[in-house]
């Protein structure tokens, strides 16, 4: 690594290496002053030397994976004492709100919230801050910061950890631009997914999704996206694209909302039955079958990832009747793939299918079998260093 000015005699300079997969590089400013938070990624080349670059990263997992979040520092000089190294993980929202990850001060080490069993250190060597998170959360997704500190120094860095999934619009029963803010937040939960980002929406859009009606995203933006422009979504003449209203009113003003899953952690299927159901009779169908009925998210996530092609419409369980369409035929709603929506017919009298959902068989227990850390993997200690006391 090359600098312009010789490091100042008696303190100690940070330089942080966020491991990334961009192609394209650029230099830092040579006239950045001593003092100044920076942040510094690099990617090393085929010849071994370290290219400065400012563009941030991106490592990509699946909900119940695991994933490293990377983070190097060196600093000068090199005989500094260990135990004196505090390092910090925090997740940043889009409201530049700071939720605590993790923090270790030597062998001491905390792990908050959500997190807790499930962020521990890579601990790959000297200078080595990444953190390994386990069993991913659709809420784990999102932007990371990494901070290195000692007693007089520190510096910071970004990572963002992006999940592969799928963005479904999502309106309840009431109909159509019914959901404030909130509402459309806890629609999305439960129907096993969160408000899309509008990064999400965007890879949505590119990948075909064309929706006419406006819904909430999670920084309090409302946004949509067309494929395809007509006069009824925007007028014909404007270009294809993401339409943004921008920050709406979150408990006044009423959209549909954009949720985004991932990766299952278990398997939706058509229930094969002799005659179809009511509402009533698809519940206990699922459940004497050792499911339940499937959310709107799962059958989207079963669609993307398991590739469930089903031409039979059946109950969800907020009432709608959909069916999943891999492999698009003229019987079967049209020339796309896709989740087709019947809407959501009155429960007691119309009868259809169902699709069920059945959980992992480690999750029917109520526990995950929880993997071990590096540490524990590494030595067989009976108290591995992320199980100290608080800091």
């Amino acid at each position: 690594m090359f600098f312009d000015q010789p490091l100042p005699l008696g303190k100690v300079s940070f330089m942080f290496i966020i491991l990334t997969f961009a192609l394209s590089v650029t230099s830092m400013p040579a006239d950045m002053g001593k003092g100044r938070r920076k942040v510094v990624h690099v990617l090393e080349d085929d010849t071994g030397a370290v290219i400065v670059q400012t563009a941030p990263g991106k490592v990509v997992t699946h909900r119940g994976g695991s994933i490293t979040l990377p983070c190097r520092f060196h600093h000068e000089p090199e005989n500094i004492d260990p135990n004196r190294i505090r390092i910090k993980w925090t997740k940043v929202t889009d409201a530049l709100q700071f939720e605590d990850v993790f923090v270790a001060l030597g062998r001491q080490q905390r792990v908050f919230g959500s997190y807790r069993g499930r962020v521990y250190l890579e601990q790959e060597g000297p200078g080595d801050a990444s953190v390994i998170i386990q069993n991913v959360t659709l809420e784990d997704y999102g932007r990371y910061e990494c901070e290195v500190t000692n007693d007089m120094e520190d510096d910071t860095g970004f990572v963002n950890l992006d999940l592969e999934g799928v963005v479904f619009p999502y309106y309840p029963q009431e109909g159509r631009y019914k959901l404030n803010y909130h509402q459309a937040e806890d629609s999305c939960k439960q129907q096993d997914a969160i408000l899309a980002s509008h990064s999400q929406l965007h890879k949505a859009w590119l990948e075909g999704l064309d929706w006419c009606n406006a819904g909430w995203l999670e920084d309090g933006s409302v946004q949509y996206p067309i494929s395809h422009p007509r006069d009824q979504c925007g007028r014909k003449d404007t270009p294809a694209g993401v339409r943004n209203y921008g920050y709406r009113h979150k408990d006044d003003e009423r959209y549909d909302a954009f949720c985004f899953t991932s990766k299952l952690n278990g398997k939706v299927y058509f229930l094969k039955r002799f005659k179809k159901v009511n509402y009533a009779e698809a519940m206990k169908a699922c459940i004497r079958d050792g499911s339940l009925v499937a959310k709107v998210g799962q059958l989207y996530a079963a669609w993307k990832f398991q590739l469930l092609d089903r031409c039979e419409a059946g109950w969800l369980e907020d009432g709608s009747i959909r069916y999943p369409i891999v492999n698009p035929r003229s019987r079967c709603g049209g020339p796309q793939p896709g989740v087709r929506h019947l809407g959501f017919p009155e429960k007691k009298f119309r009868l259809y299918g169902v699709y069920c959902f059945r959980k992992n068989k480690n999750e029917e227990t109520g526990s995950i079998q929880e993997t071990k850390s590096p540490t524990e993997r590494k030595s067989s200690s009976s108290t591995p260093m992320n199980a100290t006391v608080m800091i």
